[in-house]
């Protein structure tokens, strides 16, 4: 193994190799061959997953200057030199499934960072100068044992994916709202208990992952049109029991009410502490689907008029859902599928965008939503 290893290294300086593979290698210790004479001044991509490194050199960027990717996935790292700050053409770093304690503030100086990935160690905080890394675009700490987010964290202007899963985060600060291009937020299996009222005010957020919050018991208004992390139907086994009873018994004026029960009193009170959340324009249909079909039939055997009249539109959509729960098997009339068919992990990812088409559900909304949401969305807006 060791001539092997040897061997390559020494074909990478001869023959000027931008990229230069060591994974799987069994190493311990960094290859000092890497680091002799003048190392490889011509190296742009380091991979070295999957080895058993405690630490990194301090010259690392004096001898490896131009590297653009560093690839640490799965080895022992307890800790990254300071000198990491000197790697300033440095775009990718990956630091998953290590053993890092502590983050060097050192970290916010490579500036032409994009990709961060820490998930899968064991940081218990983050050095507010990440909030420096102004062409970041990915941040993953998953994983971990944090309890806070650097408020300095919307400094990072680029920022379009945040992950932040498995943690032991009690809020979401504020200041993520501000976050211009945000495109997923991921914060599920954690310990929050409410959300920035303004979560969800940008357009450009599109993916919200919060299920698995067992105190969370409430959403933003904002997020109503959002993909909200769930899990099949959002139902607990006895949420769905008592969904069905309800269902089931005689529609009445009394009962007509009770039907309506699955649309909240207050908008932003649309979760399920068990098993997650539902998006609000889901969880209307599905209420509006199961009270007109469960509506009696007249003397003359025509059904009679529900006493919420529904425009021809909509109406339409309720006669053609576009599948069933695999749980419950409940109607479902939206793309409700981020943990079943997780778009971050396929080729549509990023793809999904608002449709800027009249929604005749959203107008519909727009109406229930107007008595509690001091700044609803006029007709038409997504």
């Amino acid at each position: 193994m060791a001539t092997e290893l040897h061997e390559t290294i020494f074909v990478a300086k001869q023959e000027r190799h931008k990229n230069l593979f060591l994974n799987y290698k069994n190493l311990n210790i960094f290859p000092v061959e890497l680091l002799k004479d003048e190392g490889l001044l011509f190296l742009e991509r380091l991979y070295m997953k999957r080895n058993s490194l405690t630490c990194l050199p301090d010259n690392l960027a004096q001898k490896l200057p131009n590297l653009i990717e560093l690839y640490l996935h799965s080895n022992n790292i307890v800790i990254i030199p300071e000198a990491i700050g000197n790697l300033a053409r440095l775009q990718s770093l990956d630091l998953s499934d290590n053993a890092l304690q502590l983050l060097c503030p050192d970290i916010g100086r490579l500036r032409a960072l994009r990709h961060l990935r820490l998930s899968n160690n064991r940081l218990n905080y983050l050095p507010p100068e990440i909030g420096d890394l102004q062409e970041l675009e990915t941040l993953d700490v998953a994983m971990n044992q944090l309890m806070s987010l650097p408020d300095r964290l919307h400094r990072c202007v680029s920022l379009q994916n945040l992950t932040a899963d498995h943690n032991l985060l009690g809020r979401v600060p504020r200041q993520l709202c501000w976050l211009p291009r945000l495109n997923q937020l991921s914060m599920a299996a954690n310990q929050l208990t409410f959300l920035p009222l303004d979560l969800g005010r940008s357009r450009e957020l599109q993916f919200v992952f919060v299920d698995n919050n067992v105190e969370l018991e409430g959403l933003p208004s904002y997020l109503y049109n959002k993909v909200i992390g769930c899990s099949g139907c959002g139902l607990s086994l006895g949420g769905m029991e008592g969904a069905a009873g309800e269902a089931s018994g005689e529609a009445s004026g009394e009962a007509s009410g009770e039907a309506l029960m699955g649309l909240p009193a207050e908008v932003k009170v649309i979760g399920s502490k068990a098993d997650g959340v539902v998006p609000l324009e889901e969880l209307a249909m599905r209420t509006l689907h199961r009270f007109y079909r469960h509506w009696p039939a007249g003397e003359d055997g025509l059904g009679l008029l529900p006493p919420i009249a529904l425009p021809k539109s909509l109406l339409d959509l309720l006669q053609f859902p576009v599948g069933h729960c695999h749980r419950c098997s409940q109607a479902m009339f939206t793309i409700i599928y981020p943990k079943r068919f997780p778009l971050r992990d396929t080729a549509l990812a990023g793809v999904h965008r608002r449709s800027e088409q009249t929604n005749p559900l959203l107008c519909f909304l727009n109406t229930l939503i107007s008595p509690f949401d001091p700044f609803p969305l006029p007709p038409g807006r997504p």
